[in-house]
């Protein structure tokens, strides 16, 4: 039976207010690891090639699988940490699952 296959949370961000937003990423860190996951990218220049470009700032996040990525957005831990996000940034934020051959 083949592994699961992991799963990346993609976050494009644009901060608006940066005194808040260190809060948040004092605050999230620390869930993210008890979830089995890490940063893969975490800011860093982007470059669009092609169509729109993404928000001004990019997250990448790998979990074990889709579930504990899942978990993690949906824990009471990380709900306050999200609303700090929301008020120091706009965001989109999406799940994917990787590639398992």
């Amino acid at each position: 039976m083949p592994a699961s296959a992991k799963a990346y949370i993609v976050v494009e961000l644009d901060v608006f207010d940066p005194a808040s937003f260190q809060q948040y990423r004092t605050e999230v860190e620390p869930i993210i690891l008890s979830y089995g996951g890490r940063y893969l990218v975490r800011g860093g220049e982007t470059v669009p090639l092609e169509g729109d470009a993404p928000l001004p700032r990019i997250i990448l996040l790998e979990f074990p699988d889709l579930a504990a990525a899942r978990n993690f957005m949906d824990s009471e831990e990380y709900q306050p940490v999200a609303t700090i996000r929301h008020q120091s940034a706009h965001s989109r934020i999406y799940m994917v699952e990787g590639y398992n051959p």
